[in-house]
């Protein structure tokens, strides 16, 4: 009888952590953001992350609070001898909040580690053919993110997307994409979306812009999209999400439904920004 008290008592405990442990993070997430954004942190910003100065001013004060929970909560790790400073984690923080502002979150959640090369970075995976026979394959990247909770980002690609927000490249926009594609499982181009009855809307489009891009690209037709989007569906949403940031109103005037489909995935019309 003793034995089932204990029992029950340890599994009443338990419950109540792991229930309260929400609570606790938020918790934790209010103090952070009732600290005032460093002054270092702001002249980063302001060096190294232009389009900040073109955000509403809502959302500059949102993505200070994002940058300063996402900093907190994440570990960054340098590669090949290069060095973690605040510079290095408010850029990246800094791009990688974007794609949060106006969304209920938690802060990519299956993320742990950032892990940060000077350079482009070599990535060897190994392959096996229908046959059977394996082979190993050396890839140069700029940037990747793993389902396991990592992203791997170039510095030098990283200020490089920084310094130009509206050339529609920016590889953390493109990753971190991809990391929420993955929070419901593999990346598939369908990332979670606010309710149900948003996905057949939301294939319909994505599915026809994508198949469009395939074309293009088979055809050398000229796209406003990178071709690279049209490797697979992850691709094509991180490919559209660099775009719908970084240059919302070509995006707008020749993709018109697609726009839409973002700004209501992402809550935000960057239009206003440009």
């Amino acid at each position: 009888m003793i034995a089932i008290v204990i029992l029950l008592v340890i599994s009443i405990t338990a419950v109540a952590w792991i229930v309260s442990s929400q609570w606790r993070l938020n918790r934790q997430r209010n103090i952070i953001t009732s600290k005032p954004f460093p002054t270092q942190w702001r002249h980063i910003l302001k060096k190294r992350f232009p389009y900040f100065k073109a955000m509403p001013t809502d959302l500059q004060l949102q993505l200070k609070k994002h940058i300063q929970i996402f900093i907190n909560e994440k570990q960054f790790v340098g590669c090949d001898g290069f060095e973690i400073n605040d510079e290095v984690k408010v850029t990246i923080a800094a791009q990688a909040c974007l794609l949060l502002l106006n969304r209920k979150t938690n802060y990519y959640p299956k993320l742990k580690q950032i892990l940060v090369y000077p350079s482009a970075f070599i990535v060897e995976k190994n392959r096996t053919d229908l046959a059977g026979v394996q082979s190993s394959q050396r890839n140069v990247l700029l940037g990747e993110s793993w389902e396991y909770g990592k992203v791997v980002l170039s510095w030098n690609s990283t200020i490089e997307g920084a310094a130009d927000p509206f050339d529609g490249s920016n590889v953390v926009i493109h990753e971190f994409a991809h990391q929420l594609d993955q929070e419901d499982g593999t990346a598939n181009g369908a990332p979670p979306l606010r309710d149900i009855t948003s996905y057949r809307s939301w294939s319909s489009t994505l599915g026809q812009e994508f198949k469009q891009l395939q074309y293009c690209a088979q055809q050398h037709i000229p796209s406003l999209f990178n071709y690279y989007g049209a490797t697979n569906p992850a691709e094509f949403f991180a490919v559209i999400s660099e775009t719908f940031f970084e240059r919302p109103v070509e995006f707008y005037q020749q993709h018109q439904q697609l726009y839409k489909e973002l700004s209501q995935f992402y809550q935000l019309d960057p239009i206003n920004w440009h």
